[in-house]
């Protein structure tokens, strides 16, 4: 048996990578190396420059709530995490024409893992054309918050009431952005410490979770939007204006299951709309949100720029709920 490689045997090429092995705290995170992805037909490969973390990739590191466990069980069917992703071109399948090596690209990957490594290999359909105005580390912070945010706040309209539960995190600031953008009156809740950078970001009022239950504020809010959610919805629909809407975007697993069920009829003598708001992985949507946060409208908020090699600092910021705004790991 031989204890060296033959001379001029093909090496297979490796890259460094982000990998999660099983769910739980961010010390299980590490970086490893991986085999270089080849493009399939129908995908490009992308030399990865930045990706940012979300709420999701907080739950998909934790296996919680149980619905994070969609992409695998017992443990992740694909152990790199990381949704959110922009890059440069490296190379094509056979049958991609739209995108080039060279092109400089971002949006979400499909499965919502794979982003935090040097590659990554995903269909095009997904991923937009970078504007030459917005640097990697801002593109790869607008994918998933930004396509929430647009969903989120679509109708909201002058003097309208918002409330946005959990703003301080990683989308609250675009949802905060464009509630204030098509003329809300916003509140922002989160931890007293982030009640400085909530009205930087654009609240006119910031309230302290811990100090008051916004849920008690009866009949105060035309559209509520839940980025953490663990009230009933029979609670969450008595701080509704008649005609309002509450729209939950995560959070607990039986409060999810409860609005599915129970949202249609919790305060529909008043008209009140209390739902699961559904973001589908859209490059429209995208390039939607990409163009209002060209025109000034919104813009996302970087919180801290990680080297790829402290991607478990990142994941513990986030875990903690330190953060104000996005997390964004570099790949140099």
């Amino acid at each position: 048996m031989l204890d060296t490689p033959l001379v001029g045997a093909r090496q297979e090429p490796v890259m460094r990578a982000v990998i999660q092995e099983r769910y739980g705290t961010p010390d299980l995170v590490e970086l490893g190396e991986l085999p270089e992805p080849v493009p399939a037909d129908g995908e490009v490969l992308i030399k990865v420059r930045a990706a940012s973390l979300n709420g999701s990739d907080r739950e998909n590191l934790a296996g919680s709530p149980f619905y994070a466990r969609l992409g695998g069980l017992r443990r992740p069917r694909k152990p790199v995490p990381g949704s959110d992703v922009a890059g440069v071109v490296a190379a094509v399948g056979a049958a991609v024409t739209e995108f080039a090596p060279g092109d400089e690209v971002f949006g979400e990957l499909a499965g919502y893992r794979g982003g935090l490594a040097e590659y990554v290999a995903t269909p095009p359909n997904l991923l937009a054309r970078k504007p030459p105005g917005l640097s990697f580390v801002d593109a790869a912070a607008l994918p998933q918050a930004g396509c929430i945010a647009l969903r989120a706040t679509k109708g909201v309209k002058d003097g309208d009431a918002v409330l946005v539960n959990g703003a301080g995190g990683a989308g609250g600031a675009l949802v905060v952005g464009l509630a204030k953008h098509f003329g809300a009156e916003v509140t922002a809740v989160d931890r007293a410490d982030k009640a400085d950078y909530l009205r930087q970001i654009g609240a006119d009022e910031a309230i302290d979770f811990e100090a008051e239950d916004w849920a008690e504020r009866r009949g105060r809010y035309d559209r509520i939007i839940d980025l953490i959610a663990h009230r009933s919805p029979y609670r969450v629909q008595r701080a509704l204006r008649p005609g309002g809407a509450y729209l939950m975007v995560g959070g607990r697993t039986r409060i999810l299951l409860a609005t599915l069920i129970a949202g249609p009829t919790a305060g529909w003598r008043a008209g009140k709309r209390v739902r699961v708001l559904a973001v589908p992985q859209s490059r429209a949507h995208l390039e939607e949100v990409t163009a209002l946060v060209l025109d000034g409208a919104a813009a996302p908020v970087v919180d801290r720029v990680y080297p790829l090699a402290e991607a478990p600092a990142a994941f513990a910021r986030i875990a903690a709920g330190d953060n104000r705004g996005k997390v964004v790991v570099e790949v140099p």
